[in-house]
Order: structure tokens, then C-alpha cells, then sequence
């Protein structure tokens, strides 16, 4: 418990100006989670960034004695109907509108 105080005595102060910093129109979608052994990854959906698209991504993060050691993003915009071979979304069961 101590190591992850520390840890957070240094991410706090920037923690808080980026959240300060989020738009009131953010939606944020959590999607599948997933965890084995160590690693535990979660499927999102973000919109309302001013960015044009939605935003998916999963968080890959390892996890030792409860705490978060390692931690990995990948992100990319959100296929409209007309990318992807499959057919399927990107996230849930429906195109976004």
C-alpha cells in the first residue's frame, strides 16, 4: 500500500488538471473486461472530444499485489458501417448514429 501512495503522490497533480481539463460533454462507454493470471484488459468507447469520430480503445494493464505496475493503451477511431469487412462494429452490437 505504501508503494502505490507514493506512486500516486507523483500522477495526483497531473491526474487532476487532465480531469479539470475534460469537456462536460465526454461520454465514456465501458465495454468488455477481460482478466487472467496478471493482466487485465478493458474494451471503451469514448465520444464528445470534439473529434469527429468516436474514440475505441483497450487498456492493457498488468497487475502485481492488487496494484497496477504496467500499463499499455491502444486507440484508434471508431469504423463507420461502410470499413470494416466483417460487417461488425468496432464496439457493442451496433454502428454508432
Amino acid at each position: 500500500m505504501r508503494t502505490w501512495l507514493f506512486l500516486l503522490s507523483f500522477v495526483a497533480p497531473g491526474l487532476f488538471n487532465l480531469i479539470k481539463s475534460i469537456p462536460p460533454t465526454l461520454k465514456y462507454e465501458p465495454g468488455m473486461i477481460v482478466a487472467e493470471i496478471d493482466f487485465v484488459i478493458v474494451h471503451r468507447r469514448f465520444s464528445g472530444i470534439a473529434h469527429p469520430v468516436n474514440s475505441i480503445a483497450a487498456e492493457v494493464l498488468r497487475i502485481k499485489d492488487g496494484i497496477p505496475i504496467e500499463h499499455w493503451n491502444v486507440i484508434q477511431d471508431e469504423a463507420t458501417q461502410e470499413q470494416p469487412e466483417s460487417g461488425r462494429p468496432m464496439f457493442g452490437d451496433k454502428f454508432p448514429t
